[in-house]
């Protein structure tokens, strides 16, 4: 296998194992077969054209022309010409195909399903990140920056997965990077003919390559390319990190392991909305229980106390180890009717967070593994690396019933809870608190005001239930909440966390989980869409209550309804004898209509949720910004023109040349040119000899770096007017001291002009106007010969 060729295959190696890191994002992945075949293809049409040869410029065109191709073949044959051509029709299905993947992009989390939008991206992506990699590495010869765009792939991956493109694509990605390094560093080697290495002992000197045929420069290389690597891995696990996620295992975790340690804030509000628009409702976990109604049993993962102006979120508290018992709840008195049931609770395979969802508050749990306990918040999290995953557990929790009257005949909270759980910014909005002012005018207790706030927003201020409103937990988005009147479960309990904070009742939000759908088994199913977000107001006596502000969602607690208010009875959860509290063996897969929909009867939609389901995907629109990140690449492209045209030409100049003169001459020429890039102007009627001595003078050339001007100079008059002209040596040498005097003499900004912007480089204008200049006076020849020929035809 030629050099070239195995430049080729790596440059293709590197990218598809890049490429790897994407599979995560989206299932199935049989995109990544697609996007293979592709690159080889790509890549058989760049080995044809080098070989012909063509100039790089035409070598690069022909394998965009094919990709092009290619993928109007793949996605949008039926718009095509013949089935192959991309015609006005092609192009706008793949704008529409495109645009339809940048909605599924913002609407699905990861992973999201299979798109026709989502593969396009996908392919498009991997085949373009492929042409700059094989242009890179092998049309120019220079692999080192062909990992800027493989660094880009990876990044890519890391970032929409959360920091979880997993060690196993790190390798990968990093070791089709070093491959390429070497192949390109053996060719390179290869182009000095056999290297010899120095005697050993006990035998003659021979070639640096043993008897398995591995040369001792790749043997370094691959050595150095593994230490790399195992640094790149061992280097960020010295520090304590903070890993773990909300709903996935992203985000900020547990401090160090053992006793003591902290935790620290995670913002669901990315995560929660992802959750509820995926397009299936996947099982997340599945539990039994000995009460027979469930519509009460939320599954808390974590409480956000803390809201900035920017965001809610959790407390920096600290967390010990789970105790066997878990102590009372704060607040919690013991005349409040309170009922003690049971758990068992099987996560699927599929579900890896850090947060363990429970009952609250519970009072015991059973579960192995590194677990630690957050006292303030009553959360469970995983400590190194400990998630979710396809964990058994039971937790035995209160289910606490107090009257309306207790809530509204509850004394005030402690002066240290209520300083911290009322802390409302500087910057919030006045229209946040006069709305709970108007909205609670009349009520005579703080319970009666949560009550008013709850029922405005499920009941009688007009809200509407949207997942695709633009996420927001700022003051200014709950501002605008109060405003446009829709949004989801994180807007409503956010928004009546943050008013009932300015009323001084102190409030914090809680993320987690409905109940869940029965099962005929007896088993209740929760599944993705499940997730959801509510408020806990605190009541002395009573201590941290749910209250439920999102209409079509969840159930009203009974305490909060309002025949409560007017002294109604309120029901009781009771324990069944008969119920079992044992899970189910194996997680089973939901059923396709969601588990709130069938909770409220049906799987009907509500005719506003379809509406917005179809109006838009939500998310980012990225369309509008396609013009402007292809105008900012062409821009780069013309910037970047004139210094890939002056490294080209230097590297043929300098390179190996069959003729001895032609060599000679190019190498002079580059000299000319290198001072011409920092302001000697080229003067081509003088001699070498006096052409040398005015580089030399107004280069103020230092000695040594004279002395090869003059050198050249004299292999030039020799090569020129000698009958037979020796073989001049060193010339690439005396060339590369010269460039580097001309560019240490020279200031900054003058470097950088010969770098970026040479001043040789109007060679190609003139190239071209002399090409130009010979189409035509050969355009015109044949012309008039043609005519010529048809005058002289016998009429």
């Amino acid at each position: 296998m030629s050099g070239r060729a195995r430049l080729t295959l790596a440059a293709w190696v590197a990218t598809l194992t890049a490429s790897i890191s994407l599979t995560q994002l989206v299932r199935p992945f049989t995109w990544i077969l697609t996007a293979a075949l592709l690159l080889a293809l790509q890549s058989a049409v760049g080995t044809a054209t080098r070989r012909v040869p063509l100039a790089r410029p035409l070598t690069i065109t022909a394998q965009a022309v094919l990709t092009l191709l290619l993928l109007t073949v793949v996605f949008v044959r039926d718009q095509a010409l013949l089935g192959v051509l991309p015609g006005p029709q092609a192009f706008t299905a793949f704008g529409e195909l495109f645009q339809a993947g940048v909605q599924d992009v913002g609407t699905y989390a990861p992973p999201a399903p299979n798109t026709p939008g989502i593969r396009l991206l996908l392919v498009t992506g991997v085949a373009v990140i492929g042409l700059l990699v094989d242009a890179l590495a092998v049309t120019f010869r220079n692999a080192a920056p062909a990992g800027l765009p493989l660094l880009a792939l990876y990044s890519v991956a890391a970032g929409l997965s959360g920091g979880d493109a997993g060690i196993v694509c790190f390798l990968l990605a990093g070791t089709g990077y070093l491959l390429l390094l070497l192949a390109e560093g053996r060719d390179r080697l290869s182009a000095w003919g056999r290297v010899f290495g120095g005697a050993r002992p006990g035998r003659p000197a021979s070639p640096l390559a043993d008897d398995r045929g591995v040369s001792a420069p790749a043997r370094t290389g691959v050595r150095i390319g593994a230490v790399s690597l195992a640094v790149a891995l061992i280097v960020p696990v010295l520090p304590p990190g903070l890993t773990g996620g909300l709903f996935g295992d992203s985000g900020e975790g547990p401090g160090q392991g053992g006793k003591g340690g902290t935790i620290s804030a995670v913002n669901p509000l990315v995560s929660l909305q992802n959750d509820l628009r995926q397009p299936e409702d996947r099982e997340v976990l599945r539990y039994r229980t000995n009460v027979t109604d469930v519509s009460n049993l939320y599954l808390r993962l974590v409480s956000l106390d803390q809201f900035d102006g920017t965001a809610w979120k959790s407390s920096v508290r600290p967390i010990e180890d789970v105790p066997e018992q878990l102590p009372w709840p704060d607040g919690l008195a013991q005349d409040v009717r309170v009922t003690e049931i049971t758990t068992n609770l099987v996560a699927s395979g599929a579900y890896e967070q850090k947060w363990l969802p429970m009952p609250y508050p519970a009072s015991r749990v059973s579960i192995s593994g590194s677990w630690r306990y957050e006292p303030a918040g009553r959360m469970l999290v995983g400590d190194n690396g400990q998630t979710t995953r396809g964990s058994r557990y039971s937790v035995t929790s209160l289910d606490v019933r107090p009257t309306a009257e207790q809530l509204a005949n509850a004394p005030a909270a402690p002066d240290k809870l209520r300083r911290e759980y009322t802390r409302v910014p500087a910057s919030l909005p006045p229209d946040v608190k006069s709305t709970a002012l108007r909205v609670t005018q009349g009520a005579g207790n703080d319970y009666e005001r949560a009550v008013r706030l709850q029922d405005w927003f499920a009941r009688d201020g007009g809200f509407r239930y949207d997942v695709n409103v633009e996420s927001g937990t700022g003051v200014g988005a709950i501002s605008r909440f109060l405003k446009d009147k829709e949004g989801f479960c994180v807007h409503f309990s956010f928004s009546m966390a943050a008013m009932a904070r300015s009323l001084g009742i102190p409030a914090r939000v809680a993320v987690g989980f409905m109940p869940g759908t029965p099962q005929p088994d007896g088993a209740v199913s929760v599944g993705i869409r499940d997730a959801h977000a509510w408020p806990e107001l605190y009541f002395e006596g009573a201590g941290w209550v749910r209250f439920e502000p999102t209409p079509s969602r969840g159930s009203v607690p009974s305490y909060a309804r309002a025949q409560a208010v007017g002294g109604g009875a309120t029901p009781s959860t009771v324990p069944s004898a008969g119920a079992s509290a044992q899970p189910s063996a194996v997680p089973s897969a939901s059923e396709s209509c969601t588990p709130q929909e069938r909770r409220l009867g049906g799987c009907g939609r509500d005719p506003e949720e379809q509406r917005a389901g179809q109006d838009g995907a939500g998310g980012i629109p990225l369309w509008p910004y396609l013009p402007i990140g292809l105008g900012v690449l062409v821009l780069a492209g013309l910037l970047l023109a004139p210094w890939l045209w002056r490294t080209r030409v230097r590297a043929r100049r300098l390179g190996p040349a069959p003729d001895p003169v032609a060599r000679v001459l190019a190498v002079w020429q580059e000299i000319n040119d290198t001072a011409w890039d920092h302001g000697v102007l080229p003067d081509e009627s003088r001699t070498p000899r006096r052409t040398a001595a005015r580089l030399v003078a107004q280069g103020e050339l230092p000695q040594d770096a004279a002395d090869a001007v003059h050198r050249v100079a004299r292999a030039v008059e020799e090569a020129l007017y000698a009958p037979s002209p020796r073989p001049a040596t060193g010339l690439t040498d005396q060339a590369g001291l010269i460039r580097a005097a001309f560019a240490a003499g020279a200031g900054r900004r003058a470097r950088l002009r010969a770098l970026l912007l040479p001043r040789s480089a109007v060679r190609v204008r003139w190239a071209a106007g002399e090409r130009w200049t010979a189409l035509r006076s050969a355009w015109s020849a044949r012309t008039r010969a043609t005519l010529r020929t048809l005058s002289r035809k016998p009429s």
